[in-house]
């Protein structure tokens, strides 16, 4: 059940692409309801020259200044309460991006930000994976863009590989001098230059025909209502084969042509000839035979975020936070008393308290239960002391006996009982004392603690520290962890989908696991 607000709140995101300008506002009620109430783009496009010269031209920083300053006073009259205000490409590419950011953020009041094409094709992700959430998740995700090809491939909606390819429409036309009606050897020329980069960078190209994929971006949306196919789980279809059939007349004709033959604005009459080839050709590599259109791209991905990040625990007041660190301080003393291995414990700990922030938007506890989860997990080796055979039930009992500052009555209780569940062997059980004495609701809130405890203590089973981060993707309900691990450090994954059943019944979730190996700068003194 999602989380409602009070009240709704408005949020804005901004996509500042290579070819056009896009906000969205929405007033957020929760994390799965919101409405649109401005959507607006502004032909403003950042590629132009950026990818022949390397920098913005005075013209194009005057009128990216002018679409922000639009965009602050829509902002200001719908009261927008949290924005996220990015740029992709171009701005990546361009040697004066600095120049760009530092006048939007005085003149309009906005801080935009350049992310990498890694973080772009994430928030593709993110929009699309919600948009298809009933439906079979894609093999492939292709966000068309003017600076960019982004690139996703998927096995069972985990993200298997993502690239960015320099192959986006502004890019091509200003390489190609292709910005009216496009001849017949332009057209081979920008074909072969893509094939030579899809041929470069996926080595395993797909051998049938039945792979399900997905093309985000306006160019793609356009395509689609000129070579439609049959609707897809609600949402448009591109075709591939009738755009290929169609695809000289749209190459024949100049900007103002495609302008009156399919009515368009000129800034996508003037791309959509270069953007057809492009996606004609990745289909015909990829033996696509059909492209969902779900309309939806970085904006959404940017709106999704902001809509769940305003559904945060509340902060915890001056005492709360002076209980937790009683309590976690005598958690560590009677820890240290019964010689457990305190890196391992910490690093189950933060694991643990990763996961809980993380999967807030879904199990929604408070502070008070992410207490006793930190305390359960600076204890779950206690009964090793005694036997490291059932050392999870021999845990309870010292915990549960014992006098450990500031754990007391039912806190006490449910930690003897995140100490006892962690260890698979042991199921949540009312024929067990320590569980039998809880309420239904922390009966509840046991089950779910102990499914995040039982998973992070399973991620640190090598005593290594090997794990530098979690990170979550996806949603509503498929959801993705990446493991960023230490360099050099190896993870085996396997058995880590068992130990996440308890969460995943809790939560009504599906959990999948994906390695990410992160180089850690060394600082030189």
């Amino acid at each position: 059940m999602a989380l409602k607000l009070p009240k709704p709140i408005s949020v804005a995101a901004i996509d500042a692409g290579s070819n056009a300008f896009r906000l969205i506002i929405a007033s957020v009620r929760s994390t799965d309801e919101w409405e649109i109430v401005e959507s607006v783009r502004a032909p403003v496009r950042l590629g132009h020259s950026a990818f022949t010269s390397g920098k913005f031209d005075r013209k194009t920083l005057r009128d990216a200044t002018t679409a922000f300053r639009e965009f602050r006073k829509l902002m200001d009259r719908h009261g927008v309460f949290a924005y996220r205000a990015v740029a992709t490409s171009a701005a990546r590419e361009a040697r004066n991006g600095h120049v760009l950011l530092e006048r939007i953020r005085h003149q309009a009041r906005i801080n935009l930000e350049i992310i990498s094409g890694d973080e772009e094709a994430r928030l593709v992700r993110l929009a699309t994976l919600r948009a298809l959430r009933n439906s079979e998740p894609p093999r492939f995700i292709l966000d068309l863009g003017g600076g960019s090809l982004e690139l996703n491939e998927l096995r069972r909606g985990v993200l298997r590989g993502s690239v960015g390819l320099p192959l986006g429409t502004v890019r091509l036309m200003e390489a190609f001098h292709a910005q009216g009606a496009i001849h017949e050897h332009t057209a081979n020329d920008i074909r072969l230059h893509v094939l030579t980069v899809l041929r470069s960078v996926l080595a395993n190209r797909p051998k049938s025909s039945t792979a399900l994929a997905v093309a985000c971006g306006g160019n793609a949306e356009t395509l689609a209502m000129l070579a439609s196919g049959p609707r897809a789980g609600g949402m448009g279809t591109l075709n591939p084969r009738l755009l290929r059939e169609r695809l000289w007349r749209i190459l024949q004709l100049d900007v103002d042509g495609r302008i009156r033959a399919f009515g368009v604005r000129r800034d996508r009459a003037e791309v959509m000839g270069v953007a057809a080839i492009v996606l004609d050709t990745v289909a015909q590599w990829l033996r696509l035979r059909q492209m969902i259109t779900p309309r939806v791209g970085v904006r959404e991905g940017l709106l999704h975020e902001l809509a769940a990040a305003q559904m945060v625990p509340a902060m915890p007041d001056a005492d709360q936070r002076k209980e937790a660190q009683v309590l976690l301080a005598g958690a560590e003393s009677f820890a240290c008393r019964l010689r457990c291995d305190l890196k391992h414990a910490e690093q189950v700990r933060l694991l643990a308290v990763q996961l809980f922030d993380k999967l807030w938007a879904y199990h929604h506890l408070n502070f008070d239960s992410r207490t006793i989860l930190e305390a359960a997990s600076i204890l779950h080796d206690s009964g090793e002391l005694i036997n490291r055979k059932g050392h999870h039930r021999h845990g309870e009992y010292l915990v549960w006996n014992a006098k450990i500052a500031g754990l007391r009555g039912w806190a006490k209780n449910m930690t003897a009982c995140l100490i006892r569940y962690h260890n698979k062997n042991s199921q949540p059980s009312t024929t067990h004392k320590a569980f039998a004495s809880l309420d239904p609701a922390h009966r509840k809130t046991t089950r779910i603690l102990s499914g995040i405890l039982r998973l992070a203590e399973r991620l640190e089973s090598d005593h290594r520290q090997a794990i530098a981060r979690l990170s979550v993707e996806g949603g509503p309900r498929d959801i993705r962890i990446h493991v960023e691990l230490r360099n050099n450090s190896r993870l085996d994954l396997a058995g880590i989908e068992r130990r996440a059943r308890l969460l995943e019944q809790e939560l009504n979730l599906r959990l999948s696991f994906q390695r990410v190996q992160v180089v850690e700068k060394v600082r030189v003194a």
